[in-house]
């Protein structure tokens, strides 16, 4: 098929009408617990449209675009699976994929970890445990990188150690470093918090329903008449676990591929850089990609794994890692929908941007938004399915200009593909509440808690 690089889509004189230039630490008591914070990105409904034959080819979009003092720039690729191309254009040319960089930083971590790793969060003590009493005489450390431990998560603790007969702790909670806790950078900030939320007579509200829907949604009825509760004494220090300390048990987070769809449904940027920590941050995303994919050192720059700031990729490069991404998913007999929003069902940064879109439930994709850096960026990519029985897929960067009509245009570009193709068909897909995907947590415990024999620092 016959590539054609001036595509006859209204999408691209959108594009000129629509773009618009712009250019042992510290000792501390915690006081209130702040409320947790998932970034997503803004989104915009999109209008119906109509296929329309007009030419805009893209030299008449930049050209006029000039004449603003701010040309902005798009580079498009869409192709079947068998790599023939539909339309490109720019494909070469390096962008800022925003968010978009997501994509990179789940394939390394599903090739590295694998999709059913779980993040471990050890749960230690020093000195001794009066079973009668429910005591520990000494710390109860924390230790552990889940970049997806909560609220609910820490009450859960609380009622593991219960159910050892721990429920109180005369010494300190000790805070690894790198343990964190509600999307909070901060270990001290994090220990804080879960200072608070062990105990049931100083847990936040927020914690508390986060307990309960999460035990709601597990059907765990027998949860549900207790309440979890273990009051630590002494105060928080950030600290590595001592030489010596007793393990009690190892909270397991949910699944890589559930934290991933969280993640990326709503394109959160802590969870992305936490994850990409265990990867090496940037740099070790950047080279597994060069190693693995085969991407040249002067295609890709990587500034961070999350997508903010400077981030340089071209539209063909973005499709070697989508496509990289997919094929690993089918070697775990996976699909994009288990790790990636499908519009207008999943929550996050394609909900309401599809919510009433005639498209709703065909488009799998990522999006990438930055408002001021480059002038604008905005992305898209994934995949998408049509009646004529296609699953075309596609990356779309955009730059240098309103972030909001770059959507807009992305969509009606899409849709104006299906519609040449007989229209959009939803994927086959059963929508799971994401608050299951973070529930489903394991646990690894000592079988007698007056039996501990001291075990050797994690």
């Amino acid at each position: 098929m016959t590539t054609r690089r001036f595509p006859s889509f209204v999408l691209f004189l959108a594009l000129l009408l629509c773009a618009a230039p712009h250019a042992r630490a510290q000792q501390t008591r915690p006081r209130t617990a702040l409320p947790a914070q998932t970034p997503s990105q803004t989104t915009v409904a999109v209008p119906t449209l109509t296929p329309t034959p007009t030419p805009a080819p893209f030299e008449g979009v930049a050209a006029q675009a000039s004449a603003y003092h701010a040309p902005f720039a798009h580079g498009i690729l869409v192709q079947r699976r068998n790599g023939e191309t539909i339309i490109e254009q720019g494909t070469d040319q390096l962008f800022n994929p925003a968010s978009a960089v997501k994509l990179a930083t789940s394939l390394v971590a599903l090739r590295t970890l694998g999709p059913d790793y779980r993040f471990p969060v050890g749960v230690w003590m020093t000195g001794t445990f009066d079973r009668p009493s429910g005591t520990i005489t000494g710390d109860l450390i924390i230790s552990g990188r889940d970049p997806s431990f909560h609220y609910e998560h820490a009450v859960s603790v609380a009622r593991e150690l219960n159910l050892m007969g721990v429920r109180t702790v005369t010494g300190d909670l000790i805070i690894a470093p790198r343990f964190t806790m509600n999307f909070n950078a901060s270990s001290l900030r994090s220990g804080e918090r879960l200072y608070d939320t062990l105990d049931s007579t100083r847990r936040p509200a927020a914690a508390t329903r986060a307990w309960l829907e999460a035990r709601a949604a597990l059907k765990d009825a027998e949860s549900l008449m207790t309440t979890p509760s273990v009051a630590v004494m002494g105060a928080v220090y950030v600290d590595s676990v001592p030489p010596g300390a007793t393990h009690l048990l190892t909270h397991n987070s949910s699944t890589l591929v559930d934290i991933l769809k969280v993640l990326l449904c709503y394109s959160n940027n802590f969870m992305a850089e936490r994850l990409g920590d265990t990867l090496g941050g940037a740099p070790g995303v950047e080279q597994y990609l060069e190693r693995e994919l085969h991407i040249a050192p002067a295609a890709i720059r990587l500034a961070s794994t999350s997508g903010l700031g400077v981030n340089r990729l071209s539209p063909r490069e973005m499709m070697k890692i989508y496509l990289a991404l997919v094929d690993e998913l089918r070697e775990h007999n996976l699909k994009a929908s288990d790790i990636l929003p499908v519009a207008g069902i999943d929550p996050g940064t394609l909900s309401r941007r599809y919510a009433a879109h005639p498209a709703r439930g065909s488009i799998i994709a990522k999006t990438g938004t930055l408002v001021r850096t480059d002038g604008g960026a905005s992305a898209l990519v994934g995949e998408f399915r049509a009646q004529n029985g296609e699953t075309l897929y596609f990356v779309i960067f955009n730059q240098r200009g309103n972030v909001t009509r770059f959507r807009s245009a992305q969509d009606n570009l899409l849709y104006n593909l299906q519609l040449a193709r007989g229209g959009p068909a939803q994927f086959p897909y059963s929508p799971q509440t994401l608050a299951m995907r973070l529930v489903d947590t394991e646990y690894n415990r000592a079988a007698a808690t007056d039996e501990y024999e001291p075990m050797a620092n994690e």
